[in-house]
């Protein structure tokens, strides 16, 4: 069956077997009582095999986007001015994502014994007590004195930071180093991607083993948390897309009604293959046909949005964060706000083109380390990601388009983007 060469679908199923086959045997006295912690050890082993990746990837990508980034302001001014709507609308994002996801989560937040369920369930133990950090003590902290350290420690804002001032001074080396150390990280990033993938071809037996695990401690009762999660960071990207709407209409002067016909075939598209990339044909045909962006706005536009933005990233995965926050009892201060927001927009840009599953433990990883939250509950939201997965795509084609319109209306070599016609 094609369903079963998805891993997506191999990820979820296995989920769902080992959650229900853990409710069956919990508190069964034939059940030998060493199951529990060999079901726990393979699970866990398996996600330190995965997050043994994300230092060094997370760098090498860090690294080879701010190259990107450089080289495409080199290019001329409608590529700088993409740049800044896709720094603009990003940082908007992260704000407002947080202020609402915060709203939503106090309006309507899990159930306490589910979020107790799933917490003690993945992992063996109830949730920490709320964490307080002092202000001055972060603002030294930014400062890696010792970056080795602070990669050994997993303390990833220093690290993102070293990385960034190390990128940007790579920038600016005579051509031929400047070429030589991008290619050696882009290497060491395709290496670290290699072998997630190495590692993701165990994940169904890894989710397995931590859903079996969950069951067996806690049955089902955390089966409502997880839909609670689905729906809550389904919602943030359906947020995305509907925004790109009255966007486009304010900035790109293109009525809702028109724009949502003229962009409706690369959303099903979009919403069929859930990938970005797999849709770019199709969104260069939509906007040069149905919303008249002449080729050299579009072709220019379009490529780099889905190279280095991705406006959905940090909605949905500050959604993640926030909801491992939410369940395991803790409340982020403000500084671990602001870090997880400036982690959360470095990794969204670095991350771009990454594999689906490759992609959400890179990105979200980094993001739960700066803002202090387990990384167990990570497998577990991953086994159900794909329907949020497929909102983040189309979320994300439906922004580009959005964003090829504002930039197509402030052309100076082109004209302000005809009229409907009937």
């Amino acid at each position: 069956m094609n369903i079963l060469k998805s891993l997506s679908a191999r990820v979820l199923i296995a989920l769902t077997l080992g959650l229900a086959l853990g409710a069956a045997l919990g508190g069964n006295p034939a059940v030998p009582a060493g199951l529990v912690s060999v079901t726990e050890a393979i699970g866990s082993l398996w996600l330190g095999f995965l997050q043994m990746t994300v230092i060094p990837l997370v760098f090498a990508l860090l690294v080879v986007g701010v190259a990107a980034v450089s080289d495409a302001l080199s290019a001329g001014r409608l590529t700088a001015r993409a740049l800044a709507w896709f720094a603009l609308l990003l940082a908007g994002a992260i704000v407002l994502t947080v202020l609402g996801y915060e709203a939503a989560l106090a309006a309507w937040p899990v159930s306490p014994e589910s979020a107790r369920v799933l917490v003690a369930g993945a992992t063996g133990a109830d949730a920490p007590p709320p964490q307080s950090i002092e202000f001055g003590a972060w603002l030294k902290s930014l400062a890696p004195s010792n970056p080795v350290a602070a990669a050994a420690g997993n303390a990833i804002l220093p690290l993102v930071i070293f990385a960034l001032f190390f990128a940007f001074a790579v920038t600016r080396l005579p051509e031929h180093q400047r070429i030589l150390l991008v290619q050696f990280f882009d290497a060491v990033a395709d290496t670290m991607i290699v072998i997630v993938k190495w590692v993701l071809l165990a994940a169904p037996l890894g989710v397995f083993a931590l859903s079996l695990t969950l069951g067996l401690r806690s049955g089902l009762g955390a089966t409502g948390a997880l839909l609670h999660y689905i729906l809550l960071v389904s919602a943030g990207c359906v947020t995305v897309i509907l925004a790109c709407y009255p966007l486009a209409a304010i900035f790109g002067r293109v009525s809702p009604v028109r724009f949502a016909r003229a962009i409706a075939p690369a959303q099903v598209v979009a919403f069929s293959t859930q990938s970005s990339i797999a849709t770019l044909p199709v969104m260069v045909e939509c906007a040069r046909k149905n919303l008249d962006v002449p080729e050299h706005v579009a072709g220019l536009v379009l490529p780099l949005a889905v190279a280095v933005f991705r406006l959905t990233s940090p909605v949905a995965n500050l959604a993640v964060v926030l909801f491992i926050c939410h369940v395991s009892g803790i409340e982020p201060t403000l500084a671990q706000f602001v870090a997880a927001g400036f982690v959360a927009f470095a990794v969204s840009i670095s991350s771009v083109g990454l594999p689906g599953q490759v992609s959400f433990f890179v990105s979200v990883a980094p993001i739960c380390l700066a803002i202090g939250a387990p990384i167990e509950l990570l497998p577990l939201l991953l086994a159900v990601e794909v329907i949020p997965d497929i909102f983040r795509t189309v979320g994300n084609v439906t922004a580009d388009l959005m964003v090829t319109t504002l930039l197509n209306r402030g052309d100076k070599g082109v004209r302000v983007i005809a009229p409907e016609t009937a």
